[in-house]
């Protein structure tokens, strides 16, 4: 035998060894299998050598590990290389770049390596005022670079782990700061702080939203890596961790694009054993941070692979000759103890159905309504006052004409500066004879001013103010020359309220956790175990306005188990998407039309009679009340009744306001009621209204209702004014209880009656106009759900290829079986593949193309869009202990506003009557469809959901392969406030009402394929090709989302692929 090859083994013992732990730390682990070969002598220097000897008489070796942590003299190793020139795992020059984050970008850009789009603000002393940096409430500015929020402030000292995010107001502020783990937590939240650091030097650079998972890899020379997922600390920075304590990480698949990058990463700063950090964002992926030398934790199988790689490397560079294949057992797999398994089984119903099949599930698909919030409202007034005006024409960039929406925090604030100097502070005494629209137009004034202050601070989600021009006159213009117009009256309508309360959002949280661990059978801990795994592909969509965002959010964090604050939730899992979730605008006339034959209907007093056999919601206007027209003068004085009740308690409000200093009231903190899911009790107990809802807002709201719902000087009742009545009236009775209003009870049971005859109503008075307008309205999220049915079934059709194929699809290029020899040597002398790239840095075009929009939370959605930009962690297979882990469960909650869910229902049940769908059955079966008539209110936290299963069982031809499931929660349920039992009284504590479970919208043991679902439905969905195309990034091919089974033969086909790219690049 001859003389072995030492290994100098030149770091800190703590980075060797690692205490009693149950795995000793991966570097020993590693270097015991190598010695395990025969073939190297390791000699460990320890830190007495490194930190107090000198470099001469340091053990000679063949080969150094050598690198940096902390405390290292790293100068001094660098002399030591020089002197006795050993060959070196990890070059020694270039781990000096690691610790400036700034030079950590310059070089991957100098390889053309794709990182996030940033920009260096350097300071030489702190606070140093710059003139390149300017920051703003929602962005900043850098060399003329913006960074809208959310962006993320890094320190440019890569050992400063203290890196920040903020987020937009729109979304409710504050910042996130992430740290190295400690104990369980790896960030915080803090609502208050929007303004940056000032006192260092920074890198800014915007967020990226990777749906909260961070993927770490980790290379062994440049042919191989592994990588691992891990949950993102920016979702809620509570750590996951296994029963043994340790951090959760999935082992993921790479795709082709990112193999190459890990290899550039490796050779870019000359490090065969390096770690990474990539973020995968629609579609592509970007390197966010470059650490140097590090290995993966707790994994035999990585071990293994990494003795044998480096052995491959020390043997090349000093003993070519030695064969460097690998012997058929591992030398230290005899007595190895074996890996405990993770025992997942196949994600399966399991549940043996009435046809005597095994289903899988494979698709969640949830159309949700948003929880509890306080009623949406509007003040109306003409304004003439000269601040105002100028308040307008400042920002709408002074077009006279054109109208102005104020919405952000600045804004807002001037608007209250304003409106403060125009309130009068003394009320003119009520018998004088200024007229009454004065002391009107001073209550509006004193409203907007109670509106603005409500809430402490602003957050723009729930204020809104448009400021539209009426009147204009000619002025000559400052300097003489010519005539301009100024506007001298314009309409103020300021629009507030519709706020999700804290019981909105318990509801929330509440129903996301009954999702977790009702709608995915199989598992205990169902869907945690499969979002974990990565194999639970989830996308939350939501509408523009802040309630249903927020209740996206509370969903998402019951859901998915998180803790903490909303913002970054909302920030990191939600993408809001108006086209497909708001507005009304194309059905509006059809809706005109409903409202006015519905208002005939009522006022006609005309008693539908029902002939027998017909069923009774095909008749217009079903629903109704018989005495409709009779029960509204008796809703009007009943609405009166109350509203005195309320002047009376504004009135004392305000009378002890004016005596007394402004601060009794207890300040309302918007920004902590953001994440409340509890009732403010000192309020309460205080006898104020519950929320931040004065009794002079209270009292405007009724005032309002009063006005609108009964035209005095017409005699004539407005119907539309119904919904409302009943929306304030449901409010008060479960959020103001304790103010014992008189009468309202009966007020309920009269506006319930009439709301519920009334709102089903406005969407169509009979079948066939209902589905007319529901498939205006939900037309596009119809198209969506069509979508997301197909790639499922695409997916699962592609996944269940014959098995054959299934064993080689996996057997990846990582460690092919025929891949003996590793690698080609790492630092080849002659190779002339390498020559171009060792030393001869390439210089790219430096990203341009790969900057993305700084708009990342409105993509238009669209099929391939959906395909190509999901990001999808897909198990490596040899490390996971999962069976069929290529098969996804895909989740797409749709989170939306009471009209968008009617829309569906609607023509969910009444498809069947469109012309070209004559004589089918419908896909809602009768005793459903009574039960839906009785429904009366699809409330706070409705839902629909489509669940669709595959049948494991049959071919892929059988159209029974496929089934879908649909049903429907009515939501939060009334009826026990109607109670005077201890359940009524209970809720009367939380504010809070029990969400109904789901029912069947079809009969037991009846079948619904995915074809006849897609036959249906398919003339009222928006057809996949009108969906806006998918913007393709530059250099994108769409690979990534396709089966595994293309990725691995593409990969076959791949230039970088070891057995392709000896013939020289």
């Amino acid at each position: 035998m001859e003389k072995k090859i030492t290994i100098g083994v030149c770091v800190m013992e703590k980075k060797v060894k690692s205490g009693s732990e149950v795995f000793s730390a991966p570097m020993g682990q590693i270097l015991e299998r190598l010695q395990g070969f025969g073939e190297f002598q390791i000699i460990h220097f320890g830190d007495k050598v490194i930190l107090e000897d000198p470099i001469e008489s340091w053990p000679v070796c063949d080969c150094l590990i050598s690198f940096h942590s902390s405390g290292y003299p790293l100068e001094k190793a660098e002399a030591y290389a020089a002197l006795r020139k050993p060959f070196l795992v990890n070059e020694l020059e270039p781990q000096h770049l690691l610790h400036d984050r700034r030079k950590v970008y310059e070089r991957l850009e100098m390889f053309g390596i794709p990182v996030p789009r940033y920009a260096l603000v350097n300071r030489e002393a702190p606070y140093q005022e710059l003139d390149y940096f300017v920051e703003e409430e929602d962005f900043v500015e850098v060399h003329g670079q913006r960074f809208w929020k959310p962006f993320v402030e890094k320190p440019v000292d890569g050992d400063d782990h203290s890196i920040m995010i903020y987020y937009p107001s729109s979304a409710g502020g504050g910042m996130k700061e992430l740290f190295r783990k400690v104990g369980n937590r790896s960030s915080d939240f803090h609502p208050e702080v929007r303004r940056v650091r000032r006192e260092g030097s920074y890198i800014y650079e915007e967020f990226m939203p990777t749906g909260g998972t961070d993927v770490k890899v980790y290379t062994v020379g440049p042919e191989y890596a592994h990588a691992e997922a891990r949950k993102s600390p920016v979702v809620d920075g509570v750590v996951m961790r296994n029963p043994d304590g340790k951090e959760v990480r999935y082992p993921v698949l790479l795709t082709p694009t990112e193999k190459q990058m890990a290899r550039e990463v490796c050779i870019a700063f000359r490090q065969a054993v390096c770690g990474f950090d990539l973020l995968r964002c629609e579609g592509r992926s970007y390197v966010c941070d470059v650490n140097g030398w590090s290995f993966v934790k707790n994994s035999y199988k990585y071990y293994d692979d990494a003795a044998c790689v480096l052995r491959k490397i020390f043997l090349d560079a000093k003993a070519p000759h030695l064969s460097s294949v690998i012997p058929p057992t591992l030398p230290w797999k005899i007595n190895e103890p074996s890996q405990p398994s993770e025992g997942l089984t196949r994600q399966g119903s399991g549940i043996i159905g009435t046809f005597g099949q095994a289903e899988e599930l494979r698709c969640v698909i949830a159309i949700i309504r948003h929880g509890d919030r306080t009623p949406k409202q509007k003040v109306k007034l003409k304004v003439t006052e000269e601040k105002l005006l100028n308040l307008m024409l400042k920002y709408n960039g002074g077009r006279p004409r054109s109208e102005t929406k104020l919405k952000s925090a600045i804004q807002l604030q001037d608007l209250l500066d304003a409106t403060r100097m125009l309130v009068p502070r003394t009320r003119p005494g009520r018998e004088s004879d200024s007229e009454a629209e004065d002391i009107e137009h001073a209550e509006k004034l004193r409203q907007v001013k109670a509106v603005l202050e409500e809430g402490g601070h602003f957050s723009g989600i729930y204020r809104k103010v448009q400021l539209k021009p009426l009147k204009w006159v000619k002025i000559s213009k400052g300097n003489g020359e010519g005539e301009e117009e100024r506007p001298v009256e314009a309409l103020m309508v300021l629009k507030y309220g519709g706020v999700l309360t804290h019981a909105g959002r318990k509801q929330a949280e509440e129903l996301g956790r009954y999702f977790r661990n009702n709608m995915y059978p199989g598992e205990g801990t169902g869907l945690l175990r499969l979002h974990s795994t990565y194999r639970h592909d989830l996308k939350i969509y939501s509408s523009d306005e802040g309630r249903v965002q927020m209740s996206a959010a509370a969903f998402a964090k019951g859901l998915l188990d998180l803790e903490g604050q909303l913002t970054p939730i909302l920030v990191s899992l939600v993408s809001k998407d108006s086209s497909m979730l708001d507005g009304l605008e194309n059905a509006s006339v059809e809706m005109e039309e409903a409202k006015a034959r519905l208002n005939e209907i009522i006022t006609s007093g005309v008693k539908t009679v029902l002939s027998n056999g017909i069923s009774p919601w095909t008749v217009d206007g079903s629903g109704l009340p018989s005495n409709a027209s009779e029960l509204l003068p008796k809703l009007a004085k009943l609405t009166r009744k109350v509203t005195e009740q309320v002047r009376q308690l504004a009135k004392d409000e305000d009378e002890e306001l004016t005596t007394s200093s402004y601060d009794v009231i207890l300040p309302y903190d918007q920004a902590k009621a953001l994440g409340k899911t509890n009732i403010d009790v000192d309020r309460i107990a205080a006898g104020l209204p519950c929320g931040s809802e004065g009794f002079l807002l209270m009292y405007a709201r009724w005032r309002k209702v009063v006005r609108d719902l009964y035209n005095e000087r017409k005699e004539r009742f407005d119907i539309t004014q119904i919904p409302d009545v009943y929306d304030s009236c449901k409010y008060d009775l479960l959020h103001n209880g304790h103010l014992n209003l008189e009468g309202l009870d009966e007020l309920f049971k009269v506006a319930q009656l009439l709301a519920d005859g009334v709102i089903p109503n406005e969407y169509g008075i009979n079948p066939k106009q209902k589905l007319k307008i529901g498939s205006k309205i939900a037309r596009r999220l119809l198209g969506k759900i069509m979508i997301d049915l197909r790639n499922t079934r695409e997916e699962a059709i592609s996944v269940a290829e014959p098995k054959s194929n299934q064993d080689d699809q996996f057997k990846l290029t990582n460690s092919e079986k025929d891949d003996k020899e590793y690698l080609t040597k790492l630092h080849v002398k002659t190779d002339d593949r390498k020559s171009s790239t060792s030393d001869v840095p390439k210089i790219y075009n430096k990203n341009e193309d790969v900057r993305r929009s700084s708009i990342s939370s409105e993509i238009s959605m669209d099929q391939e869009d959906d395909d190509d930009k999901e990001i999808k962690y897909r198990l490596d297979p040899k490390y996971a202990n999962v069976r069929t882990p290529e098969r996804h469960v895909r989740t797409r909650l749709y989170f939306t506003s009471e009209s968008h869910i009617h829309s569906l229902m609607n023509v969910l049940r009444y498809c069947n009557l469109d012309e070209s769908l004559q004589g089918e059955d419908g896909l809602v079966c009768e005793s459903a469809l009574e039960r839906l008539y009785n429904t009366k209110e699809l409330d706070y936290m409705s839902y629909i959901v489509l669940r669709m299963f595959e049948n494991t069982e049959v071919a892929l031809e059988d159209p029974k392969k496929f089934r879908v499931e649909m049903t429907f929660s009515r939501g939060a349920d009334l009826s026990p406030l109607e109670k005077n039992g201890s359940e009524a009284a209970s809720l009367h504590q939380e504010h809070t009402l029990p969400i109904m479970g789901p029912e069947r919208l079809q009969e037991v043991g009846s079948y619904l394929t995915f074809d006849k679902m897609e036959k249906m439905i398919h003339s009222f969905a928006m057809p996949a090709e009108d969906f806006p195309p998918p913007s393709t990034p530059a250099g994108f091919s769409g690979y990534f989302s396709k089966s595994a089974a293309v990725l691995e033969r593409l990969v076959n086909l791949w230039p970088f692929h070891k057995h392709a790219s000896s013939n020289g690049k």
